[in-house]
């Protein structure tokens, strides 16, 4: 049907091809070309029924709590804390958590968590770039010809539409977990449930062992950005809107991509536009606006009203309002580490970090996500990630030998958005070149691809994989600082409630501690080495499956300490603890995603003399991503001792005293 339809507008006549923005096809015709595979189950069918995110027992909270601080602690140390979590549970500690309860059930629509969740985000004053946005990067296409720019670019483009219109047509399959496959995900499954009330389905699902999760962040996925706000910034959608933003040098473009009814444009007509631009031979942008993007939210806030003031009120809608942004480059990077770079913050000039995603495209056709992580986690963009990159492998729009539609002017389809920039608009844009190219210079990056060993090498010796990784962390660590320990936070998904965000995993644990001590002990055995890695294993997995339910003590110690500093200004004796702040004071900042479409990803460090580590755990390979500032942090030496510990680790598993202590 889709060829029917390109091949009805090649022939037709002049005035209707060079009709840019009204090509009105009747709804009745438009073909499966415009959405991924439809649900028998609608989008949000769950919705409705999803569990709520429990609040945990504050006895529970306190226990896991001084359990994660005696890895960290010495015995006085622990002591002192130990005195204040009592003092905590006798007095204060029960009022506030009373007062939480009541405000939960004041509240049934959403969790304890999301609006303190996103007040987190939206009122952090500092930068979103390295502060907040994280990069994910995809795989090539594995034909070849299929990777060059304009090429991947267009299939990309179709892919995110057709997954924006099955979402916006609640017929995108609900995210469920199944437990157990054979029964869950099946045809049966699917019939049964989509019939249950909405008010139960979640119920029905239960019964066959699936879980659903929550789908409310996907919303946010496409048409919205953030906008910097005084003391906090704001979220805001356009449903109705139909362009795509391009930006290339440092320069904005727009076209419609959709149809007045709603019906994705025709491929080569993406195509054209795409190439149109890139051969639009505007130098590098001078004043680059987006530069502003990288910008404290504060400063930021605070020079977009002048910017709007300037006569930009329509220009710079274009831009909030679009249905994503494109960052074409002009050059591939030659490096890992220069990828790296690239997809993290790039040079500042040809991005909008405030669009709730970028999609980069090297010349190489190379891909990479930088999401604003405010609306959402990763567990939503890895959806979008996969499906986007499963259309486009098995339903290319187009293909080596399509040629760009030249029934189109895409000089008048493409619009060059100008911006009016008076004397202090140049100089806010010269300003914030400078602070982010101090902010990036100051960042090291390195990176370890490993193969000696791998996840089912892992699974193989009964043990949980991530556990070993994270294990990996802390003797790495452990190394480059002598025995030392640090504070850990390892994201954990609790997308099993409704509006459930994340959960710590607080993976340096005193199975970790005794490992370490264990395995860099010239006196211990192999035998007593891999009991500690199974120790370690049976921890981390447990305080994993807590985190998942809702269990951690993270989430609901911040809630209190938020309903106490509303109260009073006086904090309570665990929060006035020196190390409650120390604990929170994460040095070793982790996070993974596991798919067969995501190469790897990355942030920077949460603290300035902290680590971030992004890590993925393959059946080819194991791998991290490390980011630290230069003058507190050396990354070459943290891959050089993950590498190390990574190489012990496998000689412990093939029964033998690790070569490199």
């Amino acid at each position: 049907m889709s060829r029917i339809l390109s091949s009805l507008f090649q022939y037709a006549p002049k005035t209707l091809q060079q009709t840019c923005s009204s090509q009105a096809i009747p709804r009745r015709m438009v073909s499966s070309f415009d959405y991924l595979k439809r649900s028998k189950i609608p989008t949000y069918h769950f919705q409705k029924s999803l569990p709520r995110l429990p609040i945990p027992k504050l006895e529970d909270t306190c226990q896991r709590y001084l359990l994660s601080q005696k890895a960290l602690l010495d015995e006085t140390q622990y002591k002192s804390t130990e005195a204040a979590v009592k003092s905590f549970q006798e007095k204060e500690g029960p009022d506030l958590h009373d007062e939480l309860v009541k405000q939960d059930k004041r509240n049934k629509h959403t969790s304890y968590i999301s609006g303190i969740w996103f007040d987190m985000y939206l009122k952090d004053r500092r930068a979103t770039v390295l502060n907040h946005n994280p990069f994910m990067t995809l795989v090539y296409d594995p034909r070849p010809e299929y990777n060059k720019q304009l090429l991947r670019t267009t299939n990309i483009i179709v892919s995110s539409l057709r997954l924006m219109k099955t979402l916006e047509e609640k017929v995108l399959e609900p995210d469920i977990f199944h437990l157990n496959p054979k029964k869950s995900d099946t045809e049966t499954f699917r019939k049964i449930v989509r019939w249950l009330p909405e008010a139960v389905s979640w119920y029905g699902a239960y019964m066959f062992n699936a879980y659903p999760l929550d789908m409310s962040q996907y919303k946010s996925l496409f048409k919205s950005t953030r906008i910097p706000r005084p003391d906090k910034d704001e979220l805001v959608s356009s449903p109705d809107s139909r362009h795509l933003l391009v930006m290339r040098n440092g320069h904005f473009y727009t076209f419609d991509v959709l149809n007045e009814n709603g019906s994705i444009k025709p491929a080569n007509e993406i195509l054209a536009h795409l190439k149109y631009i890139s051969e639009d031979s505007r130098p590098p942008a001078e004043y680059p606006v987006g530069a502003l993007s990288t910008e404290t939210r504060d400063t930021w806030a605070n020079i977009r009203p002048h910017l709007l003031a300037c006569g930009n009120e329509e220009t710079l809608k274009m831009v909030d309002s679009a249905v994503f942004v494109i960052s074409l480059e002009s050059q591939s990077p030659p490096t890992t580490i220069e990828m790296i770079e690239t997809f993290l913050h790039g040079d500042g000039a040809n991005r909008w970090f405030d669009k709730s995603f970028n999609l980069i495209i090297p010349p190489d056709g190379r891909s990479s996500l930088n999401f604003e992580h405010s609306w959402g986690d990763g567990i939503a963009m890895l959806r979008y990630a996969n499906e986007m990159i499963k259309d486009s492998k098995e339903r290319p729009a187009i293909h080596p030998d399509t040629q760009a539609s030249t029934s189109v002017d895409s000089s008048k389809c493409v619009q060059h958005l100008n911006f009016n920039l008076d004397s202090k608009m140049k100089e806010a844009i010269i300003k914030a070149q400078a602070r982010f190219d101090e902010a990036t210079k100051a960042l090291d990056k390195d990176f370890l691809s490993y193969k000696r060993f791998n996840k089912s090498y892992v699974k193989g010796k009964k043990l949980s994989p991530d556990s070993v990784m994270q294990l990996v962390i802390q003797m790495a660590y452990y190394k480059i600082t002598s025995g030392g320990r640090a504070a850990t936070y390892e994201s954990c998904s609790t997308a099993a409630f409704k509006h459930g965000r994340t959960e710590t995993v607080r993976s340096c644990t005193w199975a970790t501690r005794k490992a370490c001590d264990t395995i860099f002990s010239s006196s211990a055995s192999v035998e007593e080495m891999f009991a500690t890695l199974q120790e370690c294993s049976k921890v981390h997995s447990q305080l994993t499956k807590e985190a998942a339910m809702g269990q951690g003590f993270d989430r609901h110690l911040l809630a209190l300490y938020k309903i106490a500093e509303q109260k009073s200004g006086k904090l309570p004796s665990l929060f006035a603890d020196p190390h409650y702040k120390l604990i929170n004071h994460i040095i070793l900042s982790t996070s993974t995603l596991s798919s067969a479409d995501y190469e790897f990803g990355g942030f920077a460090p949460v603290v300035p003399n902290g680590f971030g580590i992004g890590y993925v755990i393959e059946d080819d390979r194991l791998g991290y991503n490390i980011t630290a500032y230069k003058d507190q942090q050396n990354c070459s030496d943290m891959i050089a001792a993950l590498k190390e510990s990574l190489n012990n680790i496998h000689d412990i598993l093939e029964g033998k005293k690790p070569s490199e202590l």
